[in-house]
């Protein structure tokens, strides 16, 4: 019988700590919507000690999903910290305290400052301390690959003994190899199952040598129960294991693995999709699973054998991961039921009465412009709709402008409302973008600098969806902004007024 392998997904924690991908409340809450409808064990939520905001959103997933996932967030192994876990985290049905302490020499020697046993010690006291709150504690043993075996196996007994009920084995800095990893885990599961059969192992592997996936495979393989992975392989650096590889990989190779998973495969692409719009970082067009190309076929050989049977260069259908060869196109004339079957059959919800017909209000609106509405316009539609602050009278909206390009002074006038306030400027620049971002700069008072500005087309056609994703500088820290249009002159200001009313919004709960 095969094994089912637990899937946690970290996207929402470890995805998240991606320079420029910060995420507020309400687009955390749709991409948890969105990881419980793809069906997976546990939902990392954040890391609720580092700020009141990440306290609250994890809360706040805990109470909106946690009816039916299990919900966890890191703490270090310290009193506070775990307070803040299991007060963020104990609405949920099914809470998990996760706690992480390194076991490498360079992580006691150089980050702790103590002995091996001080910080054993540490791991204990934290462990049973989280025991008196929740019976579920994971405990992880940081930069796993590169520690003393001895050493990290006494920490795993250790803590077991403590009261942890899972074992997380990270490979924190992409350091391991397969046959390596593999061997680590052989090595643990059997020690681990002689000391407790009870305790769940898992894995955690980050890609800075591109074998994050190969090396969570590989300790499947070796007798991991548990793998934690993010959406895209988003994460620290080169990234973690992409989820969608390795429940695809267990899938396409079921008979190898002798392994499952419970994740809802079909519901891969959209999840893929809403992460990448929310998070504004493309998914190369070569990506394994959701990548645009990852079913293109452009060589003539190639066609030629698909056109004979799909199985001589296919290995899994498109339909297995949620893409769909049959598009339904919108017009105006389509009506409300039309639309809202569309918008369901994306996995939305339109319960709200009131929330869908502001939807399909804006939806005849972009239906005039576009005349034709394809699936990707309807998509990124409603991620665009449901990710709008509520906080209006704080915040600065695009009202009206112009823009003049010209050779010799391009121009742009901008109206903005801010509360009931309205506020016009112009200004000239070196180009019709330069004009308009120092016209908003003025009017709203912050010395923001640009730091990378990107346009993408979302749909097809002359009347596309653009995509504009900034990225703006205010006093050492970093925002994102992104907006949608058909016209990338009035996408490009919203975009920028994101990036700028976040910072508001910081400095207002300041």
């Amino acid at each position: 019988m095969n094994r089912k392998i637990i899937v946690l997904d970290t996207t929402l924690r470890d995805g998240e700590q991606v320079p420029g991908a910060k995420l507020n409340m309400q687009q955390k809450l749709e991409i948890a919507q969105q990881l419980k409808r793809l069906n997976v064990d546990i939902i990392e939520a954040g890391f609720p000690a580092s700020s009141a905001g990440d306290f609250q959103a994890v809360q706040e997933i805990a109470r909106s999903v946690g009816d039916s996932v299990s919900i966890t967030a890191l703490g270090r192994a310290v009193k506070s910290d775990i307070d803040a876990v299991y007060e963020s985290i104990k609405l949920a049905q099914n809470p998990l305290i996760h706690i992480v302490l390194g076991t490498s020499n360079i992580h006691v020697e150089k980050k702790f400052n103590r002995s091996k046993d001080a910080v054993m010690q540490m791991g204990v006291d934290a462990v049973k301390y989280a025991r008196t709150l929740l019976p579920h504690v994971q405990y992880s043993t940081e930069d796993a690959s590169r520690s003393e075996f001895e050493y990290l196996w006494s920490t795993i007994e250790a803590v077991v003994k403590a009261g942890a009920t899972m074992i997380n084995v990270p490979d924190t800095v992409g350091f391991a190899v397969p046959e390596e990893f593999g061997e680590l885990i052989r090595k643990i599961n059997d020690r681990l199952k002689n000391l407790n059969d009870k305790v769940v192992l898992s894995v955690h592997c980050h890609n800075d040598l591109g074998m994050a996936t190969a090396n969570t495979l590989s300790a499947i393989k070796n007798g991991a129960e548990k793998v934690e992975c993010t959406i895209n392989g988003l994460g620290e650096r080169a990234g973690n294991t992409s989820l969608e590889e390795v429940v695809m990989g267990l899938k396409v190779r079921e008979p190898f693995y002798q392994c499952r998973t419970d994740v809802k495969t079909t519901e891969l692409l959209r999840t893929s999709r809403l992460v990448s719009h929310l998070t504004g970082l493309d998914v190369q067009v070569n990506k394994a699973i959701t990548g645009e190309n990852a079913f293109a076929h452009s060589s003539g050989i190639h066609q030629d054998g698909l056109l004979k049977d799909k199985q001589v260069y296919e290995i899994m259908s498109p339909e297995d991961v949620g893409a769909e060869s049959m598009e339904l196109i919108l017009t105006a004339r389509s009506g409300r039921h039309a639309f809202k079957n569309a918008v369901e059959k994306m996995g939305f919800d339109t319960s709200d009465a009131a929330d869908f017909e502001q939807l399909f209000q804006k939806f005849l609106t972009l239906a005039d412009a576009k005349k034709e509405v394809y699936d990707h316009d309807v998509f990124y539609l409603v991620t665009n709709h449901r990710t709008i602050e509520q906080s209006e009278s704080q915040l600065y909206m695009l009202e009206s402008f112009q823009v003049i390009s010209s050779d010799q002074t391009p121009t742009a006038t901008v109206k903005l409302k801010k509360g009931g306030e309205s506020i016009v400027g112009s200004c000239v620049g070196d180009g019709p973008i330069d004009a308009l971002y120092s016209v908003i700069k003025s009017l709203v008072g912050l010395d923001v600098q640009l730091k990378d500005y990107k346009i993408n087309s979302l749909s097809r056609g002359k009347e596309a969806i653009g995509r504009v994703n900034i990225r703006i500088e205010y006093e050492g820290k970093t925002y994102s902004g992104r907006a949608m249009d058909t016209d990338i002159i009035k996408a490009s200001a919203n975009a920028l007024l994101n990036g700028i009313n976040a910072i508001v919004l910081e400095l207002v709960k300041a």
